[in-house]
């Protein structure tokens, strides 16, 4: 684990958190065993549907059953309407990461379906794989390099509501990990106020 993530290994999961990034198909991810990483997820066709109470919670749990089972840290997320951000430490001598994500998916699918959600139509060819209109396929992630760079994705993942409209400043919205540091007093409730704050250059 990183040095500076040290502070955040009690970290519980917030109330969540995504994007997709469309990635060609010879995709090679960049894969290091105990690494950090930054990762977005996206709903199918970018369906707000984690705006409903029964998503949130259906995610958490999905996340959260996971996590017993393989886990790792995830200090920063925000959940947003249609879209997850959120930065995962794995454990030393793992690089399982979407082993991860399969299982949270599926689990939250399974449970969102069961619960009455809809999804959406998806190819003949995708529907015989066993897939189904709920989440994009794939992810995008991001190994994080440093201290700087962990610390420009944790401030990008808290200014995302802002950034797409939901907020006027990060404490206004609730599903985000941004109240949990400044309850650990690692970041201002005003943050960033004035301040000029560095960004990845993160295409949406």
């Amino acid at each position: 684990m990183l040095p500076y993530l040290c502070h955040a290994r009690r970290v519980l999961p917030c109330d969540l958190f995504l994007r997709y990034y469309r990635v060609m198909p010879n995709y090679i991810r960049w894969r290091q065993k105990g690494a950090t990483y930054f990762f977005t997820v996206v709903t199918y066709r970018r369906r707000p549907i984690l705006v409903s109470q029964t998503a949130r919670e259906l995610l958490r749990n999905a996340i959260t059953d996971v996590q017993r089972k393989m886990p790792f840290e995830m200090p920063v997320s925000v959940l947003m309407p249609d879209h997850l951000h959120c930065i995962w430490t794995l454990p030393k001598g793992d690089d399982k990461f979407s082993e991860r994500w399969r299982q949270i998916k599926e689990a939250f699918t399974h449970k969102w379906l069961a619960s009455g959600g809809r999804d959406l139509d998806v190819s003949p060819q995708r529907r015989k794989e066993g897939r189904r209109g709920v989440w994009q396929p794939r992810f995008w992630e991001h190994r994080i390099r440093d201290e700087d760079d962990y610390l420009h994705h944790r401030d990008y993942i808290h200014l995302n509501p802002v950034k797409h409209g939901h907020a006027r400043n990060p404490g206004d919205w609730p599903w985000s990990s941004f109240h949990q540091h400044v309850s650990r007093g690692w970041l201002d409730p005003n943050w960033p106020g004035s301040s000029a704050v560095e960004l990845p250059d993160i295409p949406e």
